[in-house]
């Protein structure tokens, strides 16, 4: 049976085309919506496409991204497709696993070859880019509660006898605050 899955990104954009395609190649079937690559509805729409397909089924995509956004989305989708026993083909001709020839095998891998070097590209941008940003002094994290001198003040006034309830709603932080800033300052001590 011929299963298709059609995606577009936005409402905007219109998914007919994809679904004329889809009807013309033969599907009997088609899952489809309009919704981002990497949103939870897209993950809906493929759990539903891979739980639909069975032993024998060919799942039809007009081209290979409108299985996800990146590269180890898609392989883990065609990992699921095949791991039913299903196959997967582009109406673009790019991939075909229903024909069990070596080069739709090599394209698999070549698939998964891209996906890990996606990653490892991400991950190598990331730590440069967090690096460089560091050099510059950007701070990363949450911005402190409070100032250097709203916690000198808060300290005084704890010493003086102000109760930490009192102390946090006068300068508007938990009373955990407080007790990690009496420790910081203990610490010091």
């Amino acid at each position: 049976m011929l299963i298709g899955y059609a995606r577009v990104s936005t409402k905007e954009q219109d998914l007919d085309s994809q679904l004329e395609a889809l009807k013309q190649a033969g599907c009997q079937k088609v899952i489809h919506g309009k919704h981002s690559g990497s949103s939870k509805q897209n993950d809906q729409k493929l759990a539903e496409l891979v739980e639909y397909v069975r032993d024998g089924d060919v799942v039809v995509v007009t081209k290979l991204d409108r299985l996800g956004r990146s590269l180890k989305m898609i392989l883990q989708t065609l990992e699921d497709i095949h791991g039913k026993g299903a196959m997967l083909k582009t109406l673009d001709g790019s991939i075909d696993t229903s024909q069990e020839t070596p080069f739709s095998k090599a394209m698999v891998s070549l698939i998964g070859t891209f996906a890990e070097l996606e990653r490892n590209l991400i991950v190598s941008r990331t730590s440069e880019g967090r690096e460089y940003a560091r050099r510059q002094g950007v701070r990363f994290g949450r911005r402190p509660s409070m100032t250097e001198e709203q916690q000198r003040q808060a300290i005084a006034k704890l010493e003086a006898g102000q109760s930490v309830r009192a102390t946090a709603i006068e300068f508007g932080v938990t009373r955990q605050t407080l007790y990690r800033l009496k420790e910081k300052v203990g610490e010091k001590a």
